[in-house]
């Protein structure tokens, strides 16, 4: 018995689990809407965000040279940014209150428009000093009815880093999600006039 114990001491200690971080949002003073939406305004349904190739993982991005990602070995994202991102997408908006009713890609309720989403860039990039978390987000307004495109262009917002290690890089990329997300729900061309009621 002692001796079994003993081998089973000199097994290799498996390594820790890695730290999870999530992307988090709460809304800015400026867009928490000071009156209760008006009847007839629009409806909109918010599709799964996608995220493009190398940024459609759990694990934090980060660059020291052009073109080359790589990743932290001790830290992920608590799911992909693009599932973590759907129900921020629809929180923003939804406090916006330039939508009747904002629905996420799951409901069964029709809605006049939707809006499509795809992360370009999330990434801490150590190429300056202090590093700086990047997110570029693009948008895209579609009429649900006639599926025409109104209205696409990318966000992007750069925040510096508050220290240089992967914690650091996180507070730094919710702070550019933040800035990201309030010019999105904030975009003239992002809130169509058309209402949904006679």
């Amino acid at each position: 018995m002692l001796g079994l114990g003993a081998c089973g001491s000199l097994l290799p200690t498996p390594p820790p689990p890695p730290t999870m971080h999530l992307l988090t949002w709460a809304p800015m003073p400026q867009a928490v809407p000071t009156t209760s939406p008006v009847p007839g305004q629009a409806s909109l349904r918010i599709n799964a965000p996608l995220a493009a190739a190398g940024f459609d993982s759990r694990r934090l991005i980060y660059l020291r040279e052009p073109y080359r990602l790589d990743y932290f070995a001790k830290h992920e994202w608590a799911d992909t940014p693009a599932r973590m991102l759907a129900p921020l997408l629809l929180a923003a908006f939804d406090a916006g209150g330039r939508f009747r009713v904002v629905t996420g890609a799951n409901s069964a309720a029709s809605a006049e428009f939707s809006i499509d989403t795809e992360i370009i860039r999330l990434q801490q990039d150590f190429s300056q000093s202090p590093s700086q978390a990047q997110l570029t987000l693009r948008a895209s307004l579609l009429d649900n009815a006639t599926r025409r495109v109104l209205a696409s262009r990318e966000f992007d917002a750069r925040v510096a880093a508050p220290s240089e290690d992967a914690a650091g890089g996180v507070k730094a990329v919710n702070l550019a999600l933040k800035q990201v997300l309030k010019d999105l729900v904030e975009a003239p061309e992002f809130a169509p006039l058309r209402a949904s009621l006679p």
